[in-house]
């Protein structure tokens, strides 16, 4: 029987039109299966489900998610968090909610370009910001290190100015939220964060700026949030401004003055996922 199911063009190109069409026909397409982001039932014969092909070093996994929670698209992950995903999907024993997948050429194979040079290690922590009274999700990114312009050997910081000429916006403080990111996005899959998605070269759909070594864990109250307002605020600042900080409101007083300071960028993206 035929499903009801979504096959972007990106995923399309790299399974084959062959499999493709047998997807679709019913051929190799599950009935029932366990989203791929929200982890509840979903059934192809009687919802729109998106094809969701996640792909590694080595080897490549076709998921299926509710289309509600997630667009068909590729998503470029490392082995050791594809096989991490794989074992979460499947369980002990459990009848699995992915299917392997043709293995992708070359050049899907290949970790995609980062918006800064390959030896910068970006932190991400994950809090609640308050703006005009709402609670808002945010993730705030920060280098270990000075980030010099690809190619460049002045030595000096310019991950802020990276960013901007990027689309994101010079944050003079934290009372407003950020204009939205087009073309961007914040990548939940299985209830947890798995990348920042930024646009690929024309016609190649997004692929990660920054990307978990392992999915992070988020609190309800963040995934909530999140939720509500299907959108989340991507604040970053240069390596040292912020820090780890144990608390949300340490956190907010670090973000308020490095924004006084200048130091901080700033932009809303949606949430892929949930």
């Amino acid at each position: 029987m035929p499903r009801m199911l979504d096959v972007s063009d990106d995923v399309r190109a790299e399974i084959g039109d062959a499999e493709a069409d047998r997807l679709l026909a019913g051929e190799n397409a599950p009935g029932t299966y366990d989203c791929t982001s929200c982890r509840t039932p979903g059934d192809s014969e009687q919802e729109r489900t998106s094809t969701v092909l996640f792909i590694g070093d080595e080897t490549a996994v076709l998921a299926f998610a509710h289309s509600t929670c997630l667009p068909s698209q590729v998503v470029q992950v490392s082995e050791e968090q594809l096989q991490g995903a794989v074992r979460s999907i499947t369980g002990d024993g459990g009848a699995p909610a992915a299917a392997p997948a043709p293995t992708p050429s070359p050049a899907a194979q290949s970790i995609p370009g980062q918006a800064v040079p390959e030896q910068a290690v970006l932190g991400v922590t994950s809090g609640l910001v308050l703006i005009a009274g709402e609670l808002h999700p945010a993730l705030v990114v920060e280098p270990t290190g000075p980030i010099a312009r690809p190619g460049s050997t002045g030595g000096f910081d310019e991950f802020l100015t990276l960013l901007v000429e990027q689309g994101f916006t010079p944050t003079a403080q934290v009372s407003e939220v950020p204009r939205v990111l087009h073309g961007w996005s914040v990548l939940l899959a299985m209830g947890q964060l798995h990348a920042v998605l930024q646009p690929g070269t024309v016609g190649a759909g997004q692929v990660a700026w920054w990307q978990a070594h392992q999915p992070l864990h988020v609190t309800d109250s963040w995934r909530a949030a999140a939720n509500k307002t299907n959108s989340v605020l991507v604040f970053a600042a240069p390596a040292g401004t912020i820090g780890r900080q144990p608390r949300e409101d340490l956190l907010r007083d670090a973000l308020d003055k490095a924004a006084a300071n200048g130091l901080l960028v700033g932009a809303a993206m949606p949430l892929a996922g949930t």
